[in-house]
């Protein structure tokens, strides 16, 4: 493997309402809508995309709300952060907890753990 393993994430969310302003706090930017690829297969399904950049590092990737896929018990995303204890304490301001606060991955930097409004576990990552 040539490239890096992660090319798309996917969130799942029962409140898009309250996950999406869960982010765009936590994160301090917006959240834009992504067109249903299959209305037919998938009427009920809704995306928001986080913020990107074609010529950026790293995967970019969208809330989604769509039957019968729960939320809450998700693959862990780390979100790239410069200094993860801010976020960390945002997500607990907007709704959010911190389940493991600041720590350290030693040379590899910090590590923060944080649940969002809709019971998922996210990671955020900063190397100061």
């Amino acid at each position: 493997m040539n490239t890096n393993p992660v090319a798309w994430f996917e969130i799942y969310v029962q409140d898009m309402p309250r996950a999406k302003a869960f982010y765009e706090a936590v994160f301090q930017g917006e959240l834009a809508a992504l067109n249903n690829p299959d209305e037919a297969n998938f009427p009920d399904m809704e995306m928001w995309t986080f913020p990107s950049s074609v010529e950026g590092r790293g995967a970019s990737g969208a809330l989604v709300r769509m039957g019968g896929c729960p939320s809450g018990g998700s693959t862990l995303v780390y979100f790239a952060c410069m200094d993860c204890t801010e976020e960390a304490e945002r997500a607990a301001l907007h709704g959010g907890k911190i389940i493991k606060p600041k720590m350290s991955i030693g040379e590899h930097g910090f590590i923060a753990l944080i649940e969002d409004t809709e019971g998922n576990m996210v990671g955020l990552y900063s190397m100061q």
